[in-house]
């Protein structure tokens, strides 16, 4: 029976809730560092964001697979290139995790005043470690109510910041848009008022990660509700904020902004009615986060980028193991920033602005390399550059503007890369190690004896896992371009090239010769030619996978063109490497 996909507005609310939620503070972020002009910079994200409307739709269309830029990347670049953009998401989501959770606690910290908020917010992440190792996911339904009362109390508080300044005037705004810029004059305080709000699209890419599960035609739908929603909330508030108050007190009250603001129009029930959603859509975005990135190391462990060590089960089928990974992550961060939301938001937009950055590029290597691959829309390349240019831009004025956060950042990426690189290249690695058992002393050599055979038993599990490349057979160039791909992106000393032809068709003469010569020229790989009798489709790639236990994302094809009747994600992660 299949999967009962999702519809617009429930694929809306499950990644809307994240990207909107940033409106409870990325204003009061926004302000303090662009002051009067805050709401021109965050319409300068909504024209940036209106760009990479069109970007990830044509790389989504063209392959619409679950990964976001990790998929992007695998399917048009190297292998190292999708790990590093994978690092990025998953410090992305731990960033999300924590400072959603720590911004929900700042809310509800402003209903009941007397308790910790770090231990509220290690809490908070605590229970969704449970609920999600207990099987709990995403609810359409529930995620579609958040986000219906998420949309409504932020509409009423519209309204009744919008009510008090017809009855008080705008002495306030006027005040305000007069107020002297500190640090330098207006190009400048729009440019790092610019970065600092790029932090409210964060969770732009979140539709990506979970396109397989929506209807055909969906996933365009929720970047358009995503980008009309942040694009009319964000500058918005601020706008209604530098109306209701001054400058000076954004900063006193950035942690819980909107419920100050509520306060100030409403009195302390429409405060207290905002903080509530507040910690329910934030609460929201945690749980996306977890399960987010559990999705995605799932996925990068069984491309063999991670130990299958954390493919491990429990009775519910969650790889609690992944979980409890995240779930240390977060607190790590939380403890290193002290749960302040300034580090916090260094991290989060380093990270998801590199990711961003990762998307545009792996668009032109789209249009570069994959050029015949059918896609529904397509991003002018001029509008692709500006898009890149503005998120490098956004990168580098949050650098600048706190050059303590990069640190902060790097504490992490770095240690990640090393770790991953490691295991995409541990067969060298262990091979190194065995070389250096070998040339050690005679005297200490029966001592690593075991140690040695346990490296040469985990080399030849490594290098026995077989790859299949599906061929038209009729061009042997193309299956050395295949065998070159392998040396420098996978792990394995197998490989079968399959030809899925009809009755009547059969490889020529000069291209078997041809193959017998590209074996002899890779004497290291096992290379197997087959004849598969029948049609390339979808059922065919099934039946092989199950017939040689060969997990789909282990066999490749060239990029099809528009004459190809199936579609990529209908061959179920079947990966194009061509």
């Amino acid at each position: 029976m299949s999967q009962k996909k999702l519809g617009e507005w429930y694929a809306t609310a499950i990644c809307g809730n994240d990207i909107t939620s940033s409106v409870l503070y990325v204003s009061a972020l926004t302000i303090g560092v662009a002051g009067q002009y805050a709401w021109i910079s965050l319409l300068m994200v909504a024209g940036t964001l209106f760009l990479f409307r069109k970007i990830y739709s044509e790389v989504v269309g063209a392959l619409p697979l679950n990964g976001g830029a990790y998929n992007v990347l695998l399917n048009s670049s190297s292998k190292n290139n999708a790990a590093i953009a994978a690092t990025l998401t998953i410090l992305s989501y731990m960033a999300t995790a924590v400072i959603s959770a720590s911004e929900g606690m700042h809310y509800l910290h402003h209903i009941f005043p007397s308790f910790n908020v770090v231990i509220a917010t290690f809490g908070l992440l605590l229970l969704f470690l449970f609920l999600t190792i207990q099987g709990i996911s995403e609810s359409a339904i529930v995620a579609l109510i958040i986000f219906i009362l998420h949309i409504a109390c932020m509409l009423i508080l519209v309204i009744f910041c919008s009510i008090f300044i017809f009855q008080h005037g705008i002495s306030f705004f006027i005040e305000n848009w007069h107020s002297p810029l500190e640090g330098g004059g207006i190009f400048k305080a729009l440019i790092l008022g610019f970065s600092a709000a790029m932090l409210g699209i964060s969770g732009f890419e979140s539709s990506a990660n979970f396109v397989e599960e929506q209807k055909a035609g969906v996933f365009p739908k929720t970047l358009k509700n995503m980008w009309i929603a942040v694009s009319v909330l964000n500058p918005l508030m601020a706008i209604l904020a530098i109306g209701i108050m001054p400058l000076s007190e954004v900063n006193e009250y950035k942690n819980s902004f909107l419920s100050h603001m509520a306060e100030l129009t409403g009195g302390k029930t429409l405060a207290t009615i905002i903080s509530v959603n507040a910690v329910l859509v934030l609460s929201g975005a945690v749980l996306t986060s977890f399960v987010g990135v559990n999705g995605l190391i799932k996925r990068m462990t069984l491309d063999r980028i991670l130990p299958n060590y954390f493919l491990k089960e429990n009775k519910k089928g969650s790889t609690y193991r992944i979980l409890i990974l995240f779930f240390l992550l977060c607190i790590s961060v939380l403890f290193v920033t002290k749960g302040e939301i300034g580090p916090l938001a260094g991290v989060y937009a380093l990270s998801f602005l590199t990711v961003m950055a990762f998307f545009a590029i792996g668009n032109i290597l789209l249009k570069i390399r994959r050029a015949r691959l059918p896609r529904p829309e397509y991003a002018s390349p001029i509008s692709v550059l500006i898009a890149l240019i503005a998120v490098v831009v956004a990168i580098y004025g949050n650098i600048k503007t706190k050059p303590e956060y990069l640190l902060t950042f790097l504490t992490y990426f770095l240690p990640s890369v090393l770790i991953v690189s490691a295991m995409l290249a541990r067969k060298d690695i262990m091979f190194f190690i065995v070389k250096t058992f070998k040339s050690t002393n005679r005297n200490y050599r029966k001592h690593i004896i075991k140690s040695e055979r346990s490296l040469n038993s985990s080399i030849k599990r490594l290098t026995e896992q077989q790859f299949v490349f599906f061929s038209k057979g009729d061009d042997i160039s193309t299956l050395n371009k295949v065998m070159m791909y392998l040396n420098e992106n996978e792990v394995t000393n197998r490989i079968k090239i399959v030809s899925v032809l009809e009755e009547y068709q059969k490889p020529t003469d000069q291209f078997l010769s041809d193959f017998d010569a590209l074996d002899r020229a890779y004497p290291e790989v096992d290379m197997e030619y087959i004849i598969e009798q029948g049609q390339f489709t979808p059922e065919k790639v099934d039946e092989l996978s199950n017939r040689w236990c060969i997990p789909k994302n282990f066999m490749f094809i060239s990029s099809p063109g528009e004459r190809f009747s199936h579609r990529v994600e209908d061959l179920g992660g079947v990966r194009l490497i061509l």
